[in-house]
């Protein structure tokens, strides 16, 4: 595309970023399963994603924020040319800022409050935004119609996803609280003490999946409808 006009190089550049989100979006998922077998002292169910950092395998999370980024990255050249709404181009954007998200946290881990804080916000906050706006964009076309739905799915489930994370911290810190006389623990514990529900990391994954999954759909589609052209 040159000064938002198709050029016959446009379908290339499209699939070429389609497969890239597929294939990045696939590493961080790998990545990220293989850290459950290098790190197994994090339990999943309650212990967050980034908290690998603390593991002796910190350089593997951030090759996954890495991958993370570039798919979603790559994600939105395979999508530039194929939205042409107000709010479409608004979620391209949304979907470029989840992408600095994703990557700033590999390089500013949970041991860096204040970048890891900001990579959080505009990673796990932006990408909802984005796939929702676009999922509704693209979906009125004629061209994605049949991958409306998926992608519809997929974008509630991913903010649902975030929501549940809200939500389960917040659950799991009064039940600290409660199960400790009112104070919280300055460390993570080996295990959690009796009472206390650990369900946060499990929807921190969730979120992780979720993202990928709507890359995959959203990539898939877009590489067949530049295949086409």
């Amino acid at each position: 595309m040159k000064n938002g006009v198709l050029t016959s190089d446009t379908p290339k550049i499209e699939v070429a970023g389609a497969l890239l989100a597929i294939a990045a979006a696939a590493v961080a998922l790998l990545l990220l399963a293989s850290l459950h077998v290098l790190s197994p002292e994090f339990d999943p169910s309650w212990r967050m994603v980034s908290e690998y950092a603390l593991g002796h395998y910190g350089w593997v999370l951030s090759l996954m924020f890495l991958a993370w980024g570039i798919s979603t990255w790559a994600l939105a050249v395979a999508l530039w040319s194929q939205v042409k709404t107000r709010a479409g181009k608004i979620g391209l954007w949304f979907l470029v800022i989840a992408g600095i998200g994703e990557a700033l946290a590999s390089v500013f881990d949970i041991t860096h409050d204040t970048g890891h804080s900001i990579a959080g916000v505009l990673g796990i906050g932006g990408f909802p935004i984005a796939a929702l706006l676009l999922s509704v964009s693209l979906g009125r076309t004629q061209a994605w119609r049949g991958a409306k739905k998926p992608l519809l799915w997929i974008a509630n489930l991913n903010w649902i996803s975030v929501v549940l994370l809200v939500a389960t911290l917040v659950l799991m810190t009064v039940q600290f609280a409660q199960a400790n006389g009112g104070q919280l623990p300055q460390h993570a514990p080996a295990s959690l003490p009796a009472g206390v529900l650990g369900l946060d990391g499990w929807a921190d994954r969730l979120i992780v999946l979720s993202n990928c999954l709507w890359v995959f759909v959203a990539a898939w589609h877009a590489m067949k409808l530049a295949g086409q052209r």
